[in-house]
């Protein structure tokens, strides 16, 4: 049964919500959202009118992913545990493919400026989009894998640290792969995203490359807590050499990162919102990590029926 158990947790396409640490996960994708229709209304406005498909879809697999974690935990039978593990395995797959289609549909232009309304479907089924979805479930994949085998590790299991690390470098290979078969993809399809990845977003597009590599190899070589670092450092980097090759564009070629800001009244409020959040929250997420990670906290599950 343990084994089944890591099996159905390891589906989980965030490192976050590994094994134990699911509990101190911060949703990140509702702030995201907050400071995006707050500092940038035009931007917000656009990409939810057209991407509301995928977007929908992502938020009911968060639902299903959430309620599947928590009844998974309370009921009594083998046979109804599996179910909702099932479900959570799906809903973790679904969700990551959905926001990462949307972010395709922005970096290929497919979002008009202005607020308006895009296709509601060729927006976000179209070769990046595509390319998006499953970058993004193949590198959630591995580097919940790599933090699974830091926490089987942990907890002194050594079966479970060989599970996951044979699935760690299977994502890590799958998520290369697709990385190299994108490169052709975003050259047809949206070439103001290729030629910042391959002028000035390029050095941390192989920083990428390099973090991945690395971990791999520390992990081969036992050390899971540079595996860790590593495989963090090259997921970092795929979303940050996005940033850099759109780069100033929000939606690129149609709106500049300064054209779609709100007033500075509203930058600085939210700003200085966000450090009083790291201020007082933070802290507190900090304390519940090591809680956990030191094994500290209190089981909550109920015996096996």
């Amino acid at each position: 049964m343990e084994v089944l158990r890591g099996a159905e947790i390891a589906a989980v396409p965030s490192a976050l919500a590994s094994r134990g640490q699911a509990v101190g996960r911060a949703p990140c994708d509702r702030p995201c959202f907050v400071v995006l229709w707050t500092c940038f209304p035009e931007a917000y406005a656009s990409i939810t009118l057209t991407l509301f498909v995928p977007l929908t879809i992502a938020a009911f697999g968060i639902v299903l992913r959430g309620a599947s974690f928590a009844f998974r935990k309370a009921v009594l039978r083998t046979r109804d545990r599996r179910r909702f593990g099932a479900v959570f395995a799906a809903s973790s797959v679904l969700v990551p493919y959905c926001m990462g289609t949307v972010a395709g549909a922005i970096a290929s232009g497919r979002v008009p400026a202005g607020g308006k309304a895009g296709d509601p479907w060729s927006s976000w089924v179209n070769p990046t989009s595509i390319l998006g979805g499953v970058l993004a479930v193949c590198v959630a994949a591995y580097l919940a894998a790599v933090y699974l085998v830091w926490d089987a590790r942990r907890l002194s299991d050594d079966g479970m640290v060989e599970y996951f690390r044979t699935r760690a470098f299977a994502a890590g290979l799958v998520a290369g792969v697709v990385a190299l078969v994108g490169v052709f993809v975003l050259n047809a399809d949206a070439e103001y995203l290729f030629d910042g990845l391959t002028s000035r977003a390029l050095p941390v597009a192989l920083l990428s490359a390099a973090g991945g590599v690395t971990s791999l190899v520390l992990l081969r070589q036992s050390n899971h807590r540079g595996a860790r670092v590593a495989a963090i450092v090259a997921v970092a980097s795929v979303v940050a050499a996005w940033g850099v090759a759109q780069w100033d564009y929000m939606l690129p070629e149609t709106l500049t990162v300064a054209d779609a800001a709100a007033p500075n009244g509203t930058i600085t409020a939210v700003l200085v919102a966000t450090g009083l959040a790291i201020v007082l929250i933070f802290p507190a997420f900090a304390l519940l990590y090591y809680l956990d990670q030191r094994g500290l906290l209190p089981e909550e599950s109920v015996a096996e029926g």
